[in-house]
């Protein structure tokens, strides 16, 4: 069986910016955790979380690496955003938002 050529390593192709997706980019909109805001949520996928959060709805971190949600007031600024573990965004109709949050 014949040996395959080696790709050549090209540099340009090294220096080119990540294409992963980033997820919902452009975010879509749901109620809050009040009910009565609206709120602009993102899904980051967990190739793109790369940084420690701490959670509102349970008060635990979310570690690099791990899918979840970002939300956001949509009147309000990204500097209010807020990173939520995806079943905890889910109930937050059930269960408010921890003391340190609200």
């Amino acid at each position: 069986m014949p040996r395959r050529k080696p790709r050549p390593r090209d540099a340009q192709a090294r220096s080119q910016p990540d294409r992963r997706p980033l997820g919902d980019v452009f975010g879509r909109t749901e109620d809050g955790p009040g009910g009565d805001e609206t709120y602009m949520v993102r899904t980051i996928p967990g190739t793109r979380a790369t940084k420690y959060y701490r959670c509102p709805g349970c008060d635990h971190e979310i570690p690099p690496g791990v899918a979840h949600i970002v939300a956001w007031p949509a009147y309000g600024g990204e500097d209010d955003r807020r990173h939520w573990h995806t079943g905890c965004w889910k109930g937050r109709h059930t269960r408010g938002i921890t003391r340190r949050w609200s």
